[in-house]
């Protein structure tokens, strides 16, 4: 599983190419891939914004409270893992319309290893810098998108024409999770999800 995390970062077009050629029950085991990997940025959050905090201009560190932190990073967890079985399944379901052969494990297994970027960019959490976080965030995105639009078409067996629109079909499933997710927090927030801080 890992070893497939480390290609597709390193050598992502020839890592596709073995996946594509991965037998239907290791493409399975990929399915708990994204399980995996969300700990790391749910951990590293929990640290980062419980005992170092962050600041904003010159002013004192700002924590949460860990017992809000752990309600936080807990759906925090469950909205990452959520997302990729969620995107991974329209990749399944829009697969027939882009003449793809596809299961609902394959599509969660490319969304996750393509979701690889984002899971090791929440490291930075450990030490929540706004500015630096950005920077890392909007690189892990990009190559994260470039990974789906070089992968889709390798894995699903499909000309790269019809590849790259599949793919944009992605990122627009992805545009529309992320916005789900957005108004989900906002009404997790009224019903007792709010951050609270230390003081």
């Amino acid at each position: 599983m890992i070893n497939h995390a480390i290609g597709v970062l390193f050598r992502p077009a020839s890592e596709w190419q073995d996946i594509a050629r991965l037998p239907e029950n290791s493409v399975n085991k990929l399915v708990l891939y994204p399980c995996i990997m969300a700990l790391l940025p749910a951990v590293a959050w929990f640290y980062g914004t419980t005992n170092i905090g962050w600041t904003v201009g010159d002013g004192d560190a700002i924590k949460l409270t860990a017992d809000s932190a752990r309600t936080i990073i807990i759906l925090f967890y469950f909205a990452m893992v959520g997302a990729v079985v969620g995107i991974g399944y329209f990749v399944h379901w829009m697969s027939r319309t882009y003449g793809a052969d596809s299961s609902i494990a394959k599509g969660i297994a490319i969304v996750g290893l393509t979701a690889t970027p984002l899971f090791i960019a929440g490291a930075s959490g450990f030490y929540p810098i706004l500015w630096l976080d950005m920077i890392v965030g909007v690189i892990a995105v990009c190559w994260s998108v470039y990974l789906l639009y070089l992968g889709i078409p390798i894995v699903m067996d499909i000309p790269e024409e019809r590849g790259f629109l599949f793919s944009s079909a992605v990122i627009a499933i992805c545009l529309v999770m992320v916005t789900c997710i957005m108004v989900g927090s906002v009404i997790l927030w009224d019903f007792g999800a709010a951050p609270a801080f230390t003081d």
